[in-house]
């Protein structure tokens, strides 16, 4: 916890002030244009990753960046994904998987969630990645590649259930709404896009987010 605290002391004594303007300006409301979601995991800071100020993302974090169905039990991530779409008319929502994400590798070896039932209960929200690994990808062996291959499956998943949500459809049919599929490595700094053309993704230098 000291730790915690140092560093906000550090931030009223130097980031605050250098930001003084922007802080003023964010009192008076916010106007982000991304809802950014992705997983829980602590070694993803959004703001960091993007380079982004306070007031530039709304971020919506769960574990395995998993967007429960519109109208299943989990009301949270649907009313933060009502509020941005319908409230803040953000023009853009990235689901953003990551590198050994710990959710997906919990999917795939569910017995290592035993003690803990709520996520195992939680994961059942991305069972369609699982049986679309179980189905369509069985030969990948490999537990690194088939972890990275989950993790792409499951971004992709997720954005067909972010398309239940009633908010979400419409925005999308009117041409107000962007949907972006993204994976991060943070081994290495890389972020990958999905370019449906391909049906692949590739590096985010290579893909036009015009």
């Amino acid at each position: 916890m000291q730790k915690l605290v140092d560093g906000i002391h550090k931030f009223q004594q130097e980031a605050f002030n250098q930001d003084k303007e922007l802080f003023a300006t964010l009192a008076n409301g916010q106007s982000p244009q991304v809802l950014l979601i992705t997983c829980s995991d602590s070694r993803i800071d959004p703001n960091y990753l993007t380079q982004t100020k306070p007031g530039d993302l709304f971020v919506l974090r769960t574990a395995g960046n998993i967007v429960p169905a519109f109208g299943s039990v989990f009301a949270g991530e649907a009313a933060t994904i009502e509020y941005a779409v319908t409230g803040l008319k953000v023009s853009d929502i990235v689901i953003c998987g990551h590198s050994q994400c710990g959710a997906i590798g919990g999917l795939l070896k569910p017995e290592a969630l035993e003690t803990m039932p709520s996520v195992k209960a939680y994961l059942e929200y991305a069972q369609s990645t699982k049986r679309i690994m179980d189905e369509n990808h069985a030969d990948v062996t490999d537990a690194a590649e088939r972890l990275n291959l989950a993790v792409e499956t499951n971004v992709l998943v997720q954005l067909e259930s972010l398309r239940t949500h009633p908010s979400v459809a419409a925005a999308v049919d009117r041409g107000d709404l962007e949907l972006h599929g993204w994976v991060y490595k943070f081994e290495t700094g890389e972020v990958f896009s999905h370019n449906a053309t391909q049906n692949k993704f590739l590096p985010l230098d290579d893909v036009s987010v015009a």
